[in-house]
């Protein structure tokens, strides 16, 4: 109802431009079907994005097993997840973690398929160091908070989507060299 509505209209809208057909989809440990809260509906809106029909979907095994890649925004969910899936562990990272772990094994490699990436990205990862929160890896909730929190977790949740957008699906090599050409020529 509050930061997975907005990383879910984030990072499908990122995955969206750079051609992407991944599916997007939410989900949390609260009740089903309950509307996101209106802060992060007007936030969202500030950025361009509807979530004035957004309905709350519960977080369970099924949802889990069918993801590629999942992408809680805090340990104490991701942990929840690998209860629930233990398989899943390899798959689930928070945002922040995937891209600091992504960015430690230098990145996804050309040609390389999203399976092996997160295999290299989730490589000598132990449940351990996933114990408690921490800042490094959690997006603040901001439920609430006033305002400007909710504004603080859209801005970060967004760079946050961008940064696994380019990870998950990065843009070929004809697309850099365009984009560079055409920056040249303006």
């Amino acid at each position: 109802m509050c930061r997975s509505p907005l990383l879910e209209v984030f990072l499908g809208s990122e995955l969206r431009a750079r051609g992407a057909g991944a599916h997007v989809h939410s989900a949390g440990t609260l009740a089903d079907g309950r509307g996101a809260v209106r802060e992060v509906v007007e936030a969202a809106a500030d950025r361009g994005h509807d979530l004035t029909a957004h309905a709350s979907r519960r977080l369970d095994p099924e949802l889990v097993a069918g993801a590629d890649l999942v992408l809680p925004l805090a340990r104490e969910h991701l942990r929840e997840i690998v209860l629930m899936s233990p398989e899943a562990f390899g798959r689930t990272f928070t945002p922040k973690e995937l891209v600091r772990r992504a960015a430690a094994v230098g990145g996804r490699r050309p040609d390389e398929d999203l399976a092996t990436f997160l295999a290299r990205v989730h490589e000598g990862r132990s449940p351990q160091e996933l114990l408690g929160d921490d800042r490094a890896d959690d997006v603040v909730d901001p439920i609430g908070g006033p305002r400007s929190g909710y504004e603080r977790s859209a801005d970060e949740i967004q760079q946050l989507a961008m940064a696994v957008a380019r990870l998950v699906a990065p843009l070929p090599a004809a697309s850099h060299l365009t984009s560079t050409t055409a920056n040249q020529e303006s």
